[in-house]
């Protein structure tokens, strides 16, 4: 009785540390607003090819897509509960393209830079999956500090003026518990182009952290 009572007063301490985590990343790394302009615009970023890209020149007519990833979170790439976002992403680029915005991939884990999340292994990723996207190194974080990015993936929509018209999840599919699929990013995309007011414009992005150098 003793050993079951010190697991769970183990467990729910484990919960709480949790919870505080979660709390202080969210604190410390407020989402933009939406209708804000959003900054750092002309950041030079490293494309998986070499070349150095910015979120003004790599927009469409209507806007861009923002999406930040990473090589190896479940959200991401699957796991046996969830087939993971990234298996959407050519799709999604399609989609955007076809309504006149352009669509990008950011990764920020700059704490596993070395590792899982090297530029080696990024272009072994977008090799695997077929990325249809520029796929981008956000050095020391920089541009998810900017944005308030905070976990992978996590979506940013922005218009032709770099206005944030849409921020968080690209859909509610991880959900199991959903009574039907609602596809927020896409009907974002589609309100847009068709001149339309997007009617839920901001969702609880759902990932993992995104993992940055403690300063």
């Amino acid at each position: 009785m003793l050993f079951s009572r010190t697991i769970k007063n183990t467990l729910v301490g484990f919960s709480l540390l949790v919870s505080a985590f979660s709390f202080a990343q969210k604190e410390e790394f407020k989402t933009l607003p939406i209708g804000e302009r959003v900054p750092m615009i002309q950041h030079q970023m490293q494309n998986l090819d070499g070349n150095m890209m910015q979120l003004e020149s790599a927009s469409g007519d209507n806007g861009l897509l923002v999406v930040f990833s990473c090589n190896t979170c479940p959200f991401v790439v699957g796991s046996d509960s969830f087939e993971g976002w990234e298996k959407q992403y050519n799709d999604l680029n399609k989609f955007a393209v076809d309504h006149g915005f352009k669509m990008i991939l950011i990764n920020s884990n700059e704490a596993k830079r070395d590792l899982d999340d090297s530029p080696e292994a990024m272009k072994n990723r977008a090799k695997e999956k077929g990325y249809t996207m520029p796929y981008l190194i956000d050095k020391n974080s920089e541009l998810a500090d900017a944005f308030g990015a905070r976990t992978t993936p996590h979506i940013f929509l922005l218009n032709k003026n770099m206005e944030l018209i849409y921020a968080g999840a690209i859909d509610n599919k991880v959900d199991g518990k959903r009574s039907s699929d609602e596809n927020y990013l896409k009907n974002a995309i589609e309100a847009n182009a068709s001149g339309k007011e997007i009617v839920l414009n901001s969702t609880p992005p759902r990932g993992c952290s995104i993992k940055r150098v403690k300063k």
